[in-house]
Formats: structure tokens, C-alpha cells, sequence
């Protein structure tokens, strides 16, 4: 009996290999020779040098930018703010200045007025342009645009009453004070305080230590020593040149970074201490003489009609509380002044303030005698008046501002400075010490054909 041939078997299915798979098995195969092995060293050492330069371009050019927003940014915005500031004291105390000199406001004094309050419009523009209106910058900025108006309107009217000789004037005068020392003044101590907080946090950017870099870097160096020394003990030689000129650069690198930024810290470290606060500290005293000078003022206009809780005169309370802060924030001042220019307008400001006191004191005692016009003239005279001293006293403390202004960008621009070229240096060093690398292993894997 015959039987039909049997249909031959299938071969067994062979499982298919993915790329990943037939990836790692060539790497197994690579890594059991020393010719593999250098290969994947020689990538791994390259890879690692740069890893090092890429996060170190990456984080310096960071510092570097937040440097250039103290030199070019945050801080003139803080100088702008404390200058709308200062325009707004200013033009209500030249207001008030110029109500006492009597119908017709002497030109100079509605001069200094006119420019007071469109310095401060400029200025608001200028920040708004470079400010978000959600901020509180923003919304602080959106103030002042709501209530400079109702303040000049205000003055516009006192004086339109002052020339009448109406006796309105004085209460529209002391309105307007109110909207400034409740509205303007508070409005715009917030945008100093804010664009201020700004310059701290850029600051504290750039001075920020580079700890990833700093990592990389003495990975990539390990790297580079374990492989020569590996190396040494493979060949007996003590030099790998490609090897050694990945280390040098690789070095240059780290210890450029760590020079660099520790410059730049130094430096922005005193445009902190020796500028902006004593910026601060001199912008505060400023502003502390400009509300005290106002107050006087208003204490001869209002002629005791306004009285506190306690039945004092207040503008007279608030002149001598004025006057003890400005005295504080002065002595401040010169305890912060590192140098002869910049204590001797801060000891200039200090006398001149000595002087002003005993004037207002001899002023207040002939008005509280019955002689307004002899008290008037103590105030609001050309010479040996509180109006003299406190021009002295003003202009001393813009003498100082403009020395600590100066002393800070110095400091921050040689800050900044620290980092020029070192993000493009450390590219450029980190891909010649890549190439360092991989003909040093070359050199060796050359020593196997």
C-alpha cells in the first residue's frame, strides 16, 4: 500500500530584532574589544566637554542678560520712579511756595511748577511704555495718570482765587495738597517700591552662582583625567596631546566662569551697597525735605485753620516729623558715602538742614507773635530764609544722588562687563576640546590597524 509523500515542515519563525536591539548587541560586541571601547570612551569624554560648554554659554548668557536689565533696565526705571517722586513733592511744594508770594506768582516759580509736573508726565509715559499694565507698577502708573489731572485742576483754581484775593484759594491749595500727600505721593512711593523690588530680583539674578556649569565642568575634567590615566596605564605614555588639549581648554573654560562670575559679583555687589542703597537712602531724604518744605509752607497759607485730633496745627506736625526723618535718612547717608565726593553734599545737606530748623523756629515764634508779613519773609525771602536753606539742602542732596548714580552704573557696568565674550569663548573652547578628545582616541585606535 502506498502512502502520498508528507508535506515538508515549516522552518521555525525567527523573532525579529528591533533597532534598539540590534543597537545594544553591536555595543555588547563593541565593548568586549579595546578598539570598541575607546570609541565609546572617546564619545562619552566628547559628549560630557560639550555638555559642559553648552550649559555654560546657556547660564552665562542668562547672567549676562539679567546684567544688562540692571545696567539698561530695572535700574533706570527705580531712577525714573524716584524722580516722579520727587517731581510731584517738588511741584506741591513750588504750589505752595508760590500762593505765599501773593496774586502774581513770581516766573521763576511757575516755571519750576510747569516743569515739575511735566517731568512727571513724561516720566509716567515713559514708564508705562515699558511697564505691564496688570503689574502693580502698572496699576499704580494708571493712578498717577487719573489723579495728576485733578491735582493740577485744583492748583489752577487756587490760583485763579489767590489772584481775586479770595480766601478760597487757600482751600483749594490745601485740597490739592491732600490729593497729593493721599493719592500722588503714596501712588508713586508704590512704583519706587515696586520698580525698586524689580532691580533686587535682577540683581539677585546675576549674581546667582552657575552651579550646573560649575558641575559640568569638573565632570567633563574627571572625564578627561580618567581616560589619560587610563590611558597611561594601557601604553606607558605619559602624554595623549589630543587628550591634554581637551584638558587645557576644558580648564580654561571652568576656571574663566568661575573668575568671571566672581568679578561680576564683587562688582555688582558694590553698585548694591555703595550705589543703589545709598540711592535709596538719599532719594528718601530728598523727597523727606521737599514734603517738609511743603508743610511749612502750608502752615503760614492755612494760618492754623487746620488742626489734628490732638489740636495742633497739623501742617506744623507734620513739618517736624518730616524734618526728624530727613535728619535720620541723612545721617544714613554719610555713614554709607565711601568717598569725599559723595559725604561732603551729604555733610553740606546735614548743615544746611541745621540752619533750616533754626530759621523755621525764629519764623514760627514771629508769626505766633502777631507778624505775619516778618514771618512770611522768614519763609519765602531771598536770603537768610528757611526758602534759602532748603534750596542749599536740596541742592546738596542732588549733588549727592547724581555722585551715588554715577558710582552705581560704574560698578554695574564693570559687573556686566565680566561676562563679555565668555558665553561665545566657552562654545568655541568646548568644541575644540570635543575635537581634542576624539583625536586622541583616534590617535590610539590608529596604534590597531
Amino acid at each position: 500500500m502506498t502512502h502520498a509523500p508528507s508535506e515538508p515542515s515549516a522552518p521555525p519563525a525567527v523573532p525579529r530584532r528591533g533597532a534598539w536591539d540590534v543597537g545594544r548587541e553591536r555595543l555588547r560586541t563593541a565593548a568586549t574589544t579595546e578598539p570598541g571601547r575607546l570609541r565609546i570612551i572617546g564619545a562619552v569624554v566628547a559628549a560630557l566637554v560639550v555638555v559642559f560648554g553648552a550649559v555654560t554659554a546657556f547660564e552665562v548668557a542668562d547672567r549676562a542678560s539679567s546684567a544688562d536689565d540692571v545696567v539698561n533696565r530695572s535700574q533706570p526705571l527705580s531712577a525714573d520712579a524716584a524722580s516722579i517722586y520727587r517731581s510731584l513733592a517738588d511741584a506741591d511744594t513750588t504750589a505752595a511756595n508760590g500762593f505765599l508770594a501773593g496774586a502774581t506768582e513770581p516766573r521763576a516759580i511757575t516755571d519750576r511748577y510747569d516743569l515739575d509736573i511735566r517731568q512727571a508726565a513724561q516720566l509716567l509715559v515713559k514708564a508705562a511704555a515699558t511697564t505691564d499694565g496688570s503689574s502693580t507698577s502698572g496699576q499704580q502708573i494708571t493712578l498717577l495718570n487719573e489723579q495728576l489731572p485733578r491735582y493740577t485742576g485744583l492748583i489752577e483754581r487756587a490760583r485763579a482765587n489767590n489772584r481775586q484775593g479770595l480766601p478760597l484759594g487757600g482751600a483749594y491749595l490745601r485740597y490739592a495738597n491732600q490729593v497729593m500727600s493721599k493719592e500722588l505721593l503714596p501712588a508713586a512711593e508704590k512704583l519706587y517700591a515696586a520698580e525698586t523690588a524689580r532691580l533686587d530680583e535682577d540683581h539677585d539674578a546675576t549674581r546667582a552662582w552657575p552651579l550646573l556649569s560649575l558641575a559640568a565642568g569638573l565632570v567633563a575634567l574627571g572625564a578627561l583625567g580618567w581616560a589619560q590615566r587610563r590611558n597611561y596605564r594601557r601604553t606607558n605614555r605619559v602624554l595623549n596631546h589630543g587628550l591634554l588639549a581637551a584638558t587645557a581648554a576644558t580648564t580654561v573654560v571652568l576656571l574663566w566662569l568661575a573668575v568671571g562670575h566672581t568679578v561680576a559679583r564683587a562688582d555688582l555687589r558694590d553698585a548694591k551697597v555703595h550705589g543703589q542703597e545709598s540711592l535709596d537712602v538719599l532719594n528718601k531724604a530728598r523727597i523727606d525735605s521737599l514734603k517738609a518744605r511743603a508743610n511749612e509752607n502750608l502752615t503760614l497759607v492755612a494760618r492754623g485753620a487746620v488742626l489734628t485730633k490732638g489740636g495742633e496745627d497739623l501742617y506744623e506736625t507734620q513739618y517736624a516729623k518730616g524734618m526728624s526723618s530727613l535728619v535720620e535718612e541723612l545721617a544714613r547717608a554719610k555713614d554709607r558715602a565711601d568717598d569725599s565726593p559723595g559725604r561732603d553734599p551729604v555733610a553740606a545737606a546735614l548743615s544746611g538742614v541745621t540752619r533750616w530748623q533754626a530759621l523755621h523756629t525764629d519764623a514760627r515764634a514771629t508769626d505766633d507773635a502777631g507778624n505775619y508779613e516778618g514771618a512770611l519773609k522768614l519763609v519765602t525771602g531771598a536770603e537768610q530764609s528757611t526758602g534759602s536753606a532748603f534750596s542749599k539742602v536740596d541742592k546738596a542732596l542732588a549733588d549727592a544722588i547724581a555722585h551715588e548714580q554715577q558710582e552705581f552704573t560704574r560698578a554695574a557696568e564693570d559687573g556686566r562687563g565680566a561676562f563679555d565674550g565668555l558665553s561665545i569663548g566657552a562654545a568655541i573652547l568646548a568644541v575644540l576640546g570635543a575635537v581634542g578628545t576624539v583625536l586622541g582616541i583616534n590617535r590610539r585606535l590608529s596604534e590597531y590597524r
